[in-house]
């Protein structure tokens, strides 16, 4: 076998691997994380990477999600985490930059008065600029500290739930 032939079955195999990892990552666990209560809330587990739509405790709608490049954990504006937690949400509006997003009430009072810092924290739809990737967006970690769907149709079906459902409040675990 030539050098040149086998670093081309390299190059395939490593390609193989890259989209495989891709499509795991970007597509949906096969066990969901349960509601955590029989509220009807968003919950996201950030650890599974899942964003579950709860209504009196099940599963009405779950999505694949990305969230901060830097990991959970949030206390400072810049930090790229995402925060947790339990936060008022905002009812959804129209955006430039992602087409749909949803204000998450981060920080609250009680993480001001210890010194944490941050704001425009959110879920929404993906960077106008991006959205041709489809579900592969959420195959890697990429936000500033919110909580992104990969796509329009995903995230048009989640504003819809929580405008019917007035959704108030968001968990971040």
């Amino acid at each position: 076998m030539t050098l040149a032939r086998a670093f081309g079955l390299v190059m395939i195999l490593a390609a193989s691997v890259i989209a495989i990892t891709l499509e795991l990552r970007a597509s949906l666990p096969s066990t969901l994380p349960r509601c955590p209560s029989i509220a009807t809330m968003v919950f996201v587990d950030t650890d599974a990477r899942v964003l579950l739509a709860c209504e009196g405790g099940e599963v009405a709608h779950a999505y694949r999600v990305r969230i901060g490049s830097a990991g959970v954990g949030k206390t400072r504006e810049g930090d790229r985490r995402t925060p947790l937690g339990v936060y008022p949400l905002v009812a959804p509006r129209d955006s430039e930059r992602f087409g749909t997003f949803v204000l998450v009430g981060y920080p609250t009072a009680e993480q001001v008065s210890l010194g944490y810092t941050g704001s425009a924290i959110g879920v929404h739809g993906p960077p106008r600029h991006l959205r041709v990737l489809g579900p592969y967006l959420n195959a890697i970690d990429s936000t500033a500290g919110c909580i992104g769907i990969a796509t329009d149709a995903q995230m048009d079906e989640l504003r819809a739930w929580i405008e019917a459902h007035e959704v108030d409040r968001i968990e971040l675990r």
